[in-house]
């Protein structure tokens, strides 16, 4: 068997090194740079992880590192079937046969794809690090390679990096149409191209392989994404007893895009309808779920640890274009799809969010704290011609900023009045400008 697994990495190791580099779409992921550490890229299946890994590694050629120096390597493979641990040194003897005077004298980059397809593989990444003059890369899918078991396994070996869809500013990329700069007074044929963009990102999403699809195939292709991601990721691996529960629970979430979820009234539906089932069990299900990166969620902003646990929590899809798949309303749903699109953006430019309710019922989207110690108060609606409408969520930001004083308030729309109102204290973005917005404010 040993012999087999020889034969056939010896062959993926040389194929690999004669690939092209790959032209992809390129990534704006955060990557970290972390001395004798590994990177582990995480992510919900087909987000674009392994296009990640391609994209370092072409990186790290334009950088002067000899393709001869950079390999990638993938575990996902019919003929490495069975592989085990000890097994996974027949890459590392297999690379330095072809390159055997980079051993312990130059520093190779190695790009590990599906490696949680062997069991035991964190064993081997450890040593790999201790023993190897070596850059180190680690992806899968995230039944396995979760980021808390990256934590665990790893034993602080391993720094994370996080996949997502593409964002708006990634998709205009992908679609030949990025800006050049960033906009600050656009034309009027410039503002309907880029509302344009935005309406069709808020209803595709940023999936790689969604991009350009009609409806049906879209919806499809996203069904089967979310399907494997249950079964996959969730029930086997955990070994549900009542996957119906969990299916119930993710068409309360999703269908319920960018609402309050509880966790009580849930179990209290569920036990009307005549379902047993612990309470903890559902707090498990919602975390298998974050795990698995098909959803996020975010608590109220707050420094009451009690108030934070008592007090519901918004849920979010990890793309829009998954929305579609659980509403029943009927509606376009612009408002919370363009809310949702907001939040992974706030994640993406690296800040902790939050939501606030004020002591008058106000609630305002989202309070958002950076590391360098930034505070932002985001109110976003999808309509801001009525003036009702503006009124409402100017008095919920001002609300808002007597709790968070430091903050600074925006407030983020598709659409506004032709004429708007001066709002001292407050800046107001249309919601493309904003997503284009490369800075933190």
């Amino acid at each position: 068997m040993e012999s087999q697994f020889r034969n056939a990495i010896l062959q993926k190791v040389a194929d690999s090194q004669d690939a092209p580099l790959l032209q992809l779409t390129r990534r704006d992921v955060w990557l970290p740079s972390v001395k004798n550490k590994a990177t582990a890229v995480i992510g919900m299946r087909r987000a674009g992880k392994t296009s990640l890994l391609w994209q370092i590694l072409a990186d790290r050629h334009a950088a002067g590192i000899p393709r001869e120096g950079l390999l990638y390597f993938s575990f996902e493979d019919e003929r490495l079937a069975g592989m085990q641990v000890h097994d996974l040194n027949l890459v590392v003897d297999a690379f330095y046969r072809l390159h055997p005077d980079w051993r312990d004298t130059r520093r190779a980059s190695f790009f590990l794809d599906e490696i949680q397809l062997v069991p035991g593989w964190e064993m081997f990444a450890r040593r790999l690090l201790d023993s190897e003059k070596l850059e180190l890369f680690l992806s899968g899918s995230s039944a396995r390679l979760l980021s808390r078991e990256v934590a665990t396994s790893m034993r602080g070996r391993a720094m994370e990096t996080v996949v997502t869809p593409f964002s708006f500013r990634e998709v205009l990329r992908h679609q030949g149409y990025e800006p050049a700069e960033p906009i600050t007074h656009p034309t009027k044929a410039a503002r309907s191209r880029m509302d344009h963009a935005l309406a069709e990102y808020l209803i595709a999403g940023g999936f790689p392989e969604a991009q350009g699809l009609d409806t049906r195939n879209r919806l499809e292709l996203l069904r089967n994404y979310v399907d494997i991601v249950l079964l996959r990721d969730v029930v086997e691996r955990h070994n549900l007893s009542q996957p119906q529960v969990l299916r119930w629970l993710v068409q309360q979430l999703l269908g319920n895009a960018a609402g309050a979820f509880s966790i009580n009234k849930f179990h209290a539906d569920l036990k009307s309808r005549g379902v047993a089932i612990a309470k903890d069990t559902l707090h498990h299900l919602l975390a298998h779920l974050e795990d698995a990166f098909l959803l996020c969620s975010i608590g109220i902003a707050t420094t009451s640890v009690r108030r934070r646990q008592v007090n519901p929590r918004k849920v979010y899809p990890v793309d829009t274009g998954i929305m579609a798949l659980y509403d029943r309303s009927g509606k376009a749903g612009t408002g919370h799809a363009l809310e949702t699109v907001v939040l992974h953006e706030l994640q993406r430019r690296g800040a902790e969010v939050a939501y606030v309710r004020t002591p008058n019922g106000f609630e305002v989207d989202f309070h958002a704290r950076f590391l360098t110690g930034d505070e932002m108060l985001l109110q976003v609606c999808a309509d801001l011609d009525a003036p009702e409408t503006l009124a409402r969520e100017v008095r919920a930001l001002q609300e808002a900023a007597a709790i968070w004083p430091h903050a600074c308030l925006h407030l983020i729309a598709l659409h506004m009045p032709a004429k708007m109102p001066a709002l001292p204290g407050i800046q107001v973005h249309h919601a493309a400008d904003w997503l284009l917005h490369e800075e933190i404010g």
